[in-house]
């Protein structure tokens, strides 16, 4: 039995044979079947077979010039601070075999690297903040049910240095728009503008390089100009120079939204995480004296004061209207009212949301489409005039289909007019609402014939008609007709 792993049971025979029954050591490894070096470093309890140590040997062509190669490698990642191009274990291994002339296996170099990296100690510098001087930001994500669809939304989060007071905001896409938004939003909900904004090296705002030799995009540099804070960016992989804020994002996932929001749209969950940001408010954080809210009024006359003019945050463009009266912007449309075709138009896309302008004046919103393309957003209201011009073409118009059940539009096959008369009865959906004209469908017995006029009914509106309606009291002014008998010698009754 040589070579076996002595468990405790096993352990426990050895220790009553030679304590307990006085057995040799002999005896006792003839009688388990297992060597005598074994039963002598086990039998008088100064080993246990559960504290094993681990094997540490050394590697022969580990020499220490191998090491000190390892460990400068090592040393020239952390200096350069690039994350994306660190030295690989392969990589060093690679370099050692062509600068070195290393004959060793690359598992050795690849436990040597492993054992030096878990040696080297992480120290960080504890930071304090004045109030008013600093806002931390970034991006998080989080799963919800968005209108039944589970769905990953990303989360704005930013931290005022000084009272830790959040701000959270949940936005489709980590884009330009929505950063912008982010830190717009959040300066308004604190009341003031921090002197600088502390970010790591996101796209949406380093055009290239990093920390101090970071250049800024353009659109962020008028912004940071506009709102006159300093954009501040921290070194690459170094998390704690930013770590308020990077608590908030696990912060935010853990106790806002657990459980799992289910809503309608991101404007309902957004309203759910402005509740849970002015509820923080009354927490007190360890070590700081007071409450945030507290903390947060004595920043206040510290911040700059907001402009007059928000800064436009939207991605813009402009596009012609074409002849479906639909705009296209990134592969998506949207549709505008019909008496635009052929014009101009300007489109303003923000984080979640999309406007369209014609002349200054905003003729469409919506919610922004993201993804691969070809959807369209339309509005049944931009096509009522074309469909009261055309209502042959009313069962099959997208827009109609799109904003109107089936159940709705099986409904109107009956009405008398066919046709016309479903139109007639969209005008109302968008007067009265689809759920209101659907409970007036519940109402009618299935017996009775539909019409429009009994759908008025039903709404207390008065129906057309073609009699003209007359006042019962017809109000006539007395004449004195005296003057004209005695003019024409009319005899006057006594």
């Amino acid at each position: 039995m040589k070579g076996v792993i002595i468990n405790v049971d096993v352990y426990q025979q050895i220790r009553e044979m030679s304590t307990i029954q006085g057995m040799s050591q002999r005896a006792i490894a003839r009688t388990l079947g297992i060597s005598r070096n074994t039963v002598k470093k086990y039998c008088d309890g100064n080993n246990v077979p559960w504290d094993r140590k681990e094997y540490s040997r050394k590697a022969d062509v580990l020499t220490d010039d191998v090491l000190d190669f390892i460990l400068q490698c090592l040393e020239e990642d952390k200096a350069t601070g690039l994350k994306k191009q660190q030295h690989t274990a392969r990589r060093i291994y690679q370099r050692l075999v062509d600068e070195k002339e290393f004959t060793g296996s690359e598992s050795t170099i690849r436990s040597a690297v492993s054992r030096i990296k878990a040696s080297i100690p992480k120290s960080f510098i504890p930071l304090e903040f004045d109030p008013g001087e600093a806002l931390q930001v970034d991006w998080g994500t989080a799963t919800i049910y968005l209108d039944g669809v589970k769905t990953t939304v990303n989360l704005f989060c930013a931290r005022l240095c000084f009272s830790c007071a959040i701000f959270v905001r949940a936005f489709k896409q980590q884009n330009e728009e929505s950063f912008l938004e982010g830190q717009m939003q959040a300066f308004e909900y604190f009341g003031g503008i921090p002197h600088k904004v502390i970010f790591d090296n996101a796209r949406v705002a380093v055009k290239e390089g990093f920390g101090q030799y970071a250049k800024l995009q353009n659109r962020y540099k008028a912004f940071s100009a506009h709102y006159a804070f300093q954009p501040t960016f921290c070194n690459v992989a170094s998390g704690n120079e930013k770590g308020l804020v990077e608590n908030l994002v696990g912060l935010a996932r853990r106790n806002f939204l657990v459980p799992v929001p289910k809503v309608k749209d991101l404007t309902i969950l957004n309203h759910l995480l402005l509740e849970k940001c002015n509820q923080y408010k009354q927490h007190v954080i360890q070590g700081r004296e007071g409450s945030v809210e507290t903390r947060l009024r004595q920043e206040l006359p510290y911040f700059y004061s907001l402009p007059k003019y928000r800064f436009d945050t939207s991605k813009t463009v402009t596009a012609i209207v074409n002849e479906y009266s639909t705009v296209r912007f990134e592969k998506n449309n949207y549709s505008v009212p019909a008496f635009h075709i052929g014009k101009e138009v300007t489109v303003k896309a923000f984080g979640n949301s999309l406007e369209i302008y014609h002349k200054a004046t905003k003729v469409a919103s919506y919610e922004r489409i993201y993804g691969s393309g070809g959807q369209t957003k339309y509005t049944l209201e931009h096509y009522m005039s074309m469909l009261e011009q055309k209502p042959r073409a009313v069962f099959h118009a997208k827009p109609v289909r799109q904003n109107i059940q089936k159940e709705l539009l099986q409904w109107t096959t009956s009405f008398p007019n066919g046709n016309r008369d479903t139109v007639k009865l969209l005008r109302l959906c968008l007067d009265y609402g689809v759920d209101k004209i659907l409970s007036i469908k519940k109402q009618i017995p299935s017996d009775v014939q539909p019409s429009i006029d009994l759908v008025l009914s039903y709404l207390d509106v008065p129906t057309a008609t073609n009699i003209i309606p007359i006042h019962k009291d017809v109000v006539v002014d007395t004449v004195d007709l005296s003057e004209y008998d005695k003019k024409y010698g009319m005899a006057v009754s006594k």
